[in-house]
């Protein structure tokens, strides 16, 4: 039989072989880049590791590390997908917005690990607090929004409020994560009829747009061809008064010109202009002159007895025509 001493000697080594081992191999660890450690020396926390690589420590049980990722998580909130298949589940996604409609709403939360500390100790399942609070957080702002902005165009704003809101919550949790973005990915009514009858409103209403644009348009082209009409009405009116304004400064010159004649001669001044002035109310009529001194004769038709004499060229003709121009110009020389 083994003696006690030999069964001593053997347990011994067993366990310093044991203790050895656990020394060798929870002394030290290793620190990815993409994780991040936590020291904890029975169970306290007692410093965080960022850096990556090589690092040591006491031995188990005495210290013993948590790692964490560092990288960015999704939640998927009203549906899962696995293998590229999509589960949805409608009942909690299902919602009523402001103007008392149903909606199905769909959203990813994106999140990440600030503090490995409170993720670990300040709540027992922070995904389950994350998880409730997106929930509260979509159905407080769908339930303040209209059913148009949630299914067109306000998609972006209820984001927004969304991840405002939620970051709060989870600020207030102090569950060591920090939310990134806010994703709506699908929005919809409960069933088809609805749907559709959603479809024709806003093609309606799109429709609507349409024409009021259009009708924008007609107006601004019309606005745009009377505003071309009147200044161009404008600037030839401003064309017709200087025209007429340097007219009149011509006028002026000219009756200055004639008042200084007229102050130096006015007799023949006043017979001048009213040669002129009958030259001008019958242009191409022959004028005579004559002056009245009680003779019987007053009038001699001279040029029906030039046209009445035959033209053939002679010498008569030409006197007789000489003796009309003299007793013309006598005339018109005794009447000056």
């Amino acid at each position: 039989m083994m003696s006690l001493r030999k069964v001593y000697i053997i347990t011994g080594a067993v366990i310093l072989t044991v203790f050895l081992g656990l020394v060798a191999f929870t002394t030290w660890y290793t620190v990815d880049e993409s994780e991040q450690a936590v020291i904890l020396t029975f169970g306290k926390v007692e410093d965080g590791i960022n850096e990556p690589g090589l690092h040591f420590k006491l031995p188990w049980p005495i210290q013993s590390v948590e790692k964490l990722s560092k990288e960015t998580f999704s939640l998927q909130f009203g549906y899962q997908q696995e293998d590229g298949e999509i589960k949805e589940f409608p009942d909690e996604t299902k919602m009523i917005t402001g103007d008392e409609n149903i909606v199905l709403a769909d959203m990813v939360v994106q999140w990440k690990i600030t503090d490995p500390e409170k993720y670990l100790f300040n709540s027992s399942d922070p995904k389950e607090i994350l998880y409730d609070a997106t929930s509260a957080s979509v159905r407080s702002i769908i339930g303040n929004s209209k059913i148009d902005d949630a299914l067109t165009s306000g998609k972006a704003e209820i984001e927004a409020e969304v991840r405002e809101l939620l970051a709060h919550l989870i600020e207030k949790y102090d569950i060591g994560i920090s939310i990134l973005a806010v994703k709506l990915q699908d929005v919809e009514l409960p069933n088809s009829d609805v749907r559709k009858a959603f479809t024709d409103v806003t093609d309606a209403r799109e429709t609507m747009n349409t024409k009021i644009n259009e009708a924008n348009k007609y107006r601004n082209q019309k606005i745009n061809e009377a505003q071309g009409e009147k200044d161009a009405l404008i600037s030839r009116a401003q064309g017709d008064k200087a025209a007429r304004v340097e007219r009149a400064r011509g006028d002026v010159a000219v009756f200055n010109e004639l008042y200084s004649q007229y102050k130096n001669n006015p007799e023949i001044t006043r017979q001048r202009l009213i040669i002129e002035t009958l030259e001008q109310v019958l242009p191409g009529s022959e004028i005579y002159i004559m002056n009245d001194e009680g003779n019987t004769l007053k009038y001699f038709p001279i040029r029906p007895l030039e046209k009445a004499q035959p033209q053939t060229g002679g010498e008569g003709n030409s006197e007789s025509t000489e003796g009309s121009s003299e007793n013309t110009e006598g005339g018109k020389e005794k009447n000056g």
